[in-house]
């Protein structure tokens, strides 16, 4: 895989640029199956704001550029999501999506301050869990699950044990949101999102 990408990117197709770049950085396919699911879910609260969808998109995407080369174990400035914004600062991102970038990691030293870096924190566990809590349902189907369902995958600290219910819940206070409708929301981007995600259900 090359990072030799020095292309700037356009105005208007922002997410398309950054689908590309995330599968040449990116080979694991649950890896790349999330930033699409973060992407879905900030482009559903794009619309909702009446944002820039194309950017919270191509954002939702480069979160995690780096995360499969470059894990931050020791969460210092040699790794994760450091590597992939000065990657992205090289190749002619700009500012307001290597910030936001930066704002999804609480050691960062970059706090969320906007709306699509609040959102961002706020959809970026939540999305997967709402994807895993699909995966377990016998139909695999996001299209069944109800934000009652998640809620109580939520206390299941057993669940997919690695997200963590403090971001989840920082997340929704982040962005005055009850818990509930943030679930809510997510559910329904990525029932939009869901034949790309491969959540669907088994009947469809």
């Amino acid at each position: 895989m090359s990072e030799t990408t020095t292309i700037p990117p356009t105005i208007g197709d922002l997410t398309g640029q950054a689908r590309q770049l995330l599968h040449e950085w990116v080979a694991s396919e649950s890896l790349r199956k999330h930033c699409e699911a973060v992407s879905a879910s900030m482009r559903h609260f794009a619309r909702l704001r009446g944002a820039d969808e194309d950017l919270w998109g191509a954002v939702g995407l480069l979160h995690d550029l780096d995360f499969e080369r470059h894990p931050n174990l020791e969460l210092d400035d040699t790794a994760h999501p450091f590597v992939g914004v000065r990657h992205l600062r090289d190749t002619g991102w700009g500012d307001e999506v290597c910030r936001a970038i930066l704002s999804h990691a609480d050691y960062s030293g970059v706090a969320p301050e906007s709306e699509m870096e609040q959102t961002l924190v706020a959809v970026d566990e939540l999305s997967g869990f709402v994807i895993a809590v699909a995966l377990v349902r016998p139909d695999k189907s996001v299209h069944a699950v109800e934000v009652s369902s998640v809620r109580k995958k939520l206390k299941d600290k057993a669940f997919a044990a690695k997200v963590s219910r403090e971001d989840i819940t920082r997340g929704a206070e982040g962005l005055g949101m009850p818990l509930e409708e943030l679930i809510g929301e997510v559910i329904t981007a990525l029932r939009g999102e869901a034949d790309r995600l491969g959540i669907a259900g088994s009947d469809r």
